[in-house]
């Protein structure tokens, strides 16, 4: 008899889902999110002439981003969200074959640069390597990405890596506009 019964619930239950009855709350857009994203004809040729340009929007304020208020603080127009620089450093012994590589993370342009060099000038490493010790560029990989608040009042993020530009989360295609009549001037963002 129990068994009946729970088929019965589980059956009722599904015919009510089935006629679009179901008490449960729909969910309802109220945005539409958008990305987009620029790859660079020519990826950057270090990360500090990314930098410089990124140093010249968060100076300049190319876009008219507007400070704002958020947890009783006021906040710039435009901010750093988050960066990272990644290379390697590898040895090579006497015959020029690869004997080791040593992979380097670092949350900003100045500890990459201090990583990297503290490594290269370690004697002690590249003997246990057994090779000489060089900084690989080619392998280099970097991301900023930028926090902006529009005037409009969205927020959105701005990402350069070495090789592409990505405008994301923002619902007005004005700002996209924006960005890309700007980037348009910049040559090194062709």
């Amino acid at each position: 008899m129990k068994s009946y019964i729970i088929l019965l619930s589980i059956s009722l239950c599904r015919c009510a889902h089935g006629r679009g009855t179901s008490n449960m709350a729909d969910f309802v857009s109220k945005s539409v999110v958008k990305s987009a994203e620029r790859v660079l004809a020519t990826p950057f040729a270090s990360k500090d002439a990314m930098n410089t340009i990124i140093g010249d929007i968060l100076a300049d304020n190319p876009w008219g981003c507007t400070s704002y208020e958020s947890g009783g603080e006021t906040n710039p127009a435009i901010m750093k969200g988050s960066e990272y620089y990644s290379g390697t450093v590898v040895y090579e012994n006497n015959e020029g074959k690869q004997v080791g590589r040593i992979s380097v993370k670092a949350p900003s342009s100045g500890g990459f640069d201090t990583n990297i060099s503290t490594i290269l000038a370690n004697t002690v490493l590249s003997t246990a390597m057994g090779g000489t010790a060089s900084h690989d560029s080619s392998d280099d990989g970097y991301s900023v990405t930028l926090k902006c608040h529009a005037a409009n009042g969205e927020l959105f993020n701005v990402a350069f890596k070495r090789d592409r530009i990505s405008v994301s989360s923002y619902e007005s295609d004005s700002i996209l506009t924006t960005i890309e009549t700007w980037a348009d001037t910049v040559g090194a963002l062709a």
